[in-house]
């Protein structure tokens, strides 16, 4: 029986899941600004409702990105520790993937009809992170049909263009709100989706049985926009 427990604070939203067995306990707030606040009461709230200890879990899974670089670093950062306290492996998942699984769980007609996502987080100055996905075949998780990327949205017009056939597609995700994504004509676009723990855990066990998870101090956010992102690292510490 697969013991997991799930973080996420890669956007406004701040969330925590835990697996155990077949059970799912979990806490979602959109709380912008009070990741550092709610994040560890809400794993405290989670463990006891399960009647389980850190010491108990087989991993910790997390949002690894692509999202805010503030909130990627918190998550990180409680995970790391929760991890070094008990000798866990730690599995990071795209935040990307986590929100087409949500979407898909939500609208499962979705699923069965194979219809692809489109899924885009604003990553300010005028770009997008983006991904597109598909359910995969078999019924068992998604697949992606792109790499996950940062760009104008202009850019992700052109890029995906070649990948979206005619049957069309979902766009979901805050980034959404550039109306220059509108060229690639969504069947339908829903703006209110977030990325959640829940959604986390079946990506993360799908990982920790590939053998992808490692330990505390291997784990490592993906910010796709690495160079501006270490710059402001060092404009932090000094």
């Amino acid at each position: 029986m697969t013991r997991l427990l799930a973080l996420d604070t890669s956007t406004d939203a701040c969330s925590v899941a835990l697996q155990d067995g077949e059970r799912i306990i979990s806490r979602f707030e959109l709380a912008a600004k009070s990741h550092t606040q709610r994040l560890l009461p809400m794993v405290d709230e989670v463990l006891s409702e399960a009647g389980l200890a850190l010491a108990g879990l087989d991993a910790l899974v997390f949002g690894r990105g692509p999202g805010s670089f503030t909130g990627l670093r918190i998550c990180l950062g409680v995970v790391q520790g929760l991890g070094f306290s008990r000798n866990l492996l730690v599995v990071g998942v795209s935040t990307l993937e986590a929100m087409a699984v949500g979407y898909y769980r939500r609208h499962p007609d979705l699923f069965n009809t194979s219809t692809p996502l489109l899924v885009a987080l604003d990553a300010r100055m005028q770009e997008v992170y983006w991904a597109l996905v598909n359910p995969q075949s078999g019924g068992d998780g998604i697949e992606a049909l792109t790499d996950e990327a940062v760009a104008p949205p202009e850019q992700v017009v052109e890029l995906a263009s070649g990948h979206i056939g005619e049957a069309g597609f979902y766009g979901v995700g805050p980034g959404w709100h550039y109306p220059a994504l509108e060229k690639l004509a969504p069947s339908v676009v829903d703006m209110d989706v977030h990325p959640d723990a829940r959604d986390m855990l079946p990506l993360g066990a799908f990982a920790l049985a590939q053998g992808q998870a490692v330990s505390a101090e291997q784990a490592r956010p993906v910010y796709l926009r690495d160079e501006i992102s270490w710059k402001k690292r060092e404009r932090i510490r000094s």
